[in-house]
């Protein structure tokens, strides 16, 4: 692991990928920190203070919302209603089987596809209320596991 500070984010964030639940075990931060050379309390304010790194357990499927303008203009407030309608979750909940978690992030960076989503880091474009069944459904039926 490169010890440089300007990869600590990154490093992070390949760390968390590793996690079945898209998250940093506490436990781990002090381990991460003798790796980086810092304390485990600036280790746990980096991630703490960036979205897509947490301490939190979320589920198997991390789907993030874009909330920036462009999905915004182009319907995602609807798209946004449907996924929590059919998971029957709101942000910052899993659902009761572990399986999918909701989050709010404020660009995902694919305004061309907008409004868009990712399932863990797959983007889902274009989408409209209609598509959200579409979408999910091989994740329900574990097809895309």
């Amino acid at each position: 692991m490169k010890e440089d500070k300007s990869f600590l984010i990154e490093e992070l964030l390949k760390i968390q990928e590793k996690s079945k639940l898209h998250y940093i075990e506490p436990e781990e931060i002090p381990k991460i920190a003798k790796i980086f050379r810092k304390s485990p309390a600036e280790i746990y304010g980096i991630i703490s203070f960036y979205p897509r790194l947490s301490t939190n357990p979320r589920g198997k499927y991390l789907i993030r919302v874009c909330e920036n303008l462009p999905c915004h203009i182009e319907g995602a407030e609807e798209v946004v209603e449907a996924i929590k309608e059919y998971l029957g979750i709101d942000f910052g909940e899993a659902t009761p089987d572990g399986k999918f978690y909701l989050e709010k992030t404020s660009c995902l960076g694919l305004c061309a596809i907008a409004p868009v989503i990712l399932i863990n880091n797959k983007p889902y474009g274009h989408l409209t209320p209609a598509k959200v069944k579409e979408v999910f459904r091989g994740y329900m039926e574990g097809e895309n596991d």
